[in-house]
């Protein structure tokens, strides 16, 4: 699934340069100042200093999406790196040690078994890891991640509370000397020289080795790339339910914006739905708890719990009074297709939304073909907007449905056990007339189905660019503690052999606004074409996409679309535009 963003980080430059600054003598703090380059003016400039505002106030989270929709639009910005990198490594931390899984792992576990998960993650970097693992800036970027933990206080209160900040400078600069001048050769010499560290921290500041030990298998999973990351026990089991589609908890998806949670969706018939709750409400408390010093890990551990139980939230919709609501948990099963129906029985037009793609996913697609086929579905319309991807398999699955034969993805990897070319079969394919509408939150496998779609001729492609996700993570238990690993094992591309990272799926007919509106106006025009994309506003790109970025558009051309739609609602402009390119198809079809 798409993560925060899609920002890759260089880590073995940029940690070395954060690495430099924290271990300066002196240095009260994590937080580094970064002195802007005469080219961060203007927009950069603007995000860096929002971005130090969101860090002075500890707020992890808003520093790192705003520093990640910005890389995500304008990449190579030096001083945005080493910010978003920075971010990350704090919010990671919290994340750690807000997991209770974690804070148990750190307890129970020995020296030994934190060295022996440091080995398994060392040795699946080498064996799986898309590229040649750097052991020497792996190392590094464990070392930053303890000097970060070093100056945070719940790592402190957790490790070492009422440590002297004059000990941990002596550390610090003990820790640089032992490191200095060290090129890491393999994965061995790795292990060593952590658990040096980890013997160094206990000496000087009596800190549990596994705790230590434990910061330098978080640095090299989440040093990476942007969507590899180590998982803690809690965070594998989250992870396996959203891959089954079930869990138990109140059925809501959060993130955390303005010192509130925002409720992003609520799935039907959920406990959410049923208490009142609706997408862009915000929860600003939890049983009595102020959401303002929870991150949404912390919220996701409050909500949850045994089904049966209750739990108070306090909820604000937009121009309303707060109002207190208390919601029963219970067993979820998390729908992948919603809202399946005729949107134009005339025409026989049927709609559906994939939220996801998942185990069931296939199956559920099934039931929802065959009921729209017997109310008379003619053309369909899938909508991928606002779905982050999943399951690899899923999609191709998802995507074989609809095509006889040919290319639906090829993923590879440095290992050959990466490289696989899947393909369609005819048995079972449907035939119906497609529009597959995306924007810039459909990512993963949502590009894989939509990429196949587009080179196979198979679909019109309305609405914006995709995402851009174009790689391929396994999931690796580790025999440790519960624990796991999130690891990049290869790259995918479309069946022409287009790549999807950094450019994503471009649509035939684009949806673009000359200014988003705010949630209060309603009214921008909305106007579609099949050249270019343009949008203004908050989160939006900013003029043609680039030729060194462009993914060709599919040469397919509908006969008689109508190229320009308006719209008062800006959020369903894409939908309108949809639904004229299948009228348009049905029509030829006569």
């Amino acid at each position: 699934m798409k993560p925060s963003g899609v920002f890759k980080r260089r880590f073995d430059i940029a940690i070395a340069l954060l690495l430099l600054l924290l271990l300066q003598p002196g240095v009260a703090s994590a937080q580094l100042q970064i002195k802007l380059p005469p080219a961060a003016t203007g927009e950069l400039e603007t995000v860096l200093r929002k971005g130090r505002e969101f860090e002075s106030q500890q707020r992890w989270a808003d520093a790192l999406n705003l520093y990640e929709d910005f890389a995500r639009k304008n990449p190579n910005q030096p001083a945005l790196v080493e910010r978003l990198d920075l971010a990350k490594v704090h919010y990671d931390l919290a994340r750690r040690y807000s997991d209770s899984t974690f804070c148990r792992n750190i307890k129970s576990l020995s020296e030994n078994d934190a060295l022996e998960l440091y080995s398994q993650v060392m040795s699946r970097l080498y064996t799986h890891y898309v590229q040649t693992p750097d052991w020497t800036a792996l190392v590094n970027r464990g070392t930053l991640d303890l000097t970060v933990a070093l100056y945070d206080s719940k790592f402190l209160s957790a490790n070492a509370p009422d440590m002297p900040g004059e000990r941990i400078a002596s550390f610090r600069q003990q820790l640089e000397k032992l490191f200095a001048g060290r090129t890491v050769r393999d994965r061995d010499e790795a292990r060593e020289l952590v658990r040096q560290a980890a013997h160094l921290a206990h000496r000087e500041l009596g800190i549990s080795p596994t705790a230590v030990i434990l910061e330098y298998v978080c640095g090299a999973a989440g040093g990476l790339d942007e969507y590899s990351t180590f998982l803690t026990s809690g965070q594998l089991t989250d992870l396996y339910s959203q891959i089954d589609g079930n869990f138990v908890g109140l059925g809501v998806e959060l993130k955390a914006r303005d010192n509130a949670l925002l409720i992003v969706n609520v799935i039907p018939g959920s406990p959410a739905q049923k208490g009142g709750l609706k997408k862009n409400d915000r929860l600003i408390g939890v049983n009595g708890k102020t959401t303002r010093d929870l991150n949404t890990d912390q919220a996701a551990d409050m909500l949850q719990g045994e089904a049966g139980t209750t739990v108070e939230v306090l909820a604000v919709t937009e121009g309303q009074s707060p109002r207190r609501i208390v919601i029963r948990r219970e067993s979820i099963e998390v729908p992948s297709i919603e809202n399946a129906h005729l949107v134009d029985r005339a025409s026989g037009i049927a709609y559906l939304k994939l939220t996801c793609f998942q185990k069931t996913t296939s199956a559920d697609l099934d039931t929802a073909l065959w009921k729209l086929y017997r109310e008379g579905m003619r053309s369909l319309i899938i909508d991928l907007r606002g779905n982050p991807g999943g399951l690899l398999t899923s999609s191709v699955e998802v995507a074989d449905k609809f095509i006889e034969s040919g290319g639906i993805v090829s993923t590879r990897g440095r290992s050959p056990q990466e490289d696989f070319n899947y393909t369609a079969h005819k048995a079972g394919t449907w035939r119906v007339p497609l529009v597959v509408l995306i924007d810039g939150d459909s990512a993963s496998a949502s590009e894989i189905f939509a990429g196949a779609m587009r080179d196979n001729r198979r679909a019109t492609i309305v609405g914006q660019r995709s995402y851009g996700k174009g790689s391929v993570q396994g999931i690796f238990p580790l025999s440790v503690g519960g624990m796991g690993l999130r690891l990049t094992t290869a790259k995918f591309y479309s069946p022409d052999g287009h790549p999807f990272s950094g450019i994503g799926v471009e649509p035939e007919i684009v949806v673009h606004t000359t200014a988003k509106p705010s949630l209060a106006d309603t009214s921008a025009a909305v106007s579609v074409d099949t050249h270019q994309l343009t949008e203004a506003g908050d989160g939006s790109r900013f003029g043609e996409r680039s030729a060194a970025s462009a993914t060709p558009v599919s040469d397919r051309k509908d006969t008689n679309v109508d190229n320009s739609v308006a719209a008062s609602d800006w959020n369903d402009a894409t939908l309108a535009a949809g639904l004229q390119a299948a009228r348009n198809q049905v029509a030829s079809a006569r």
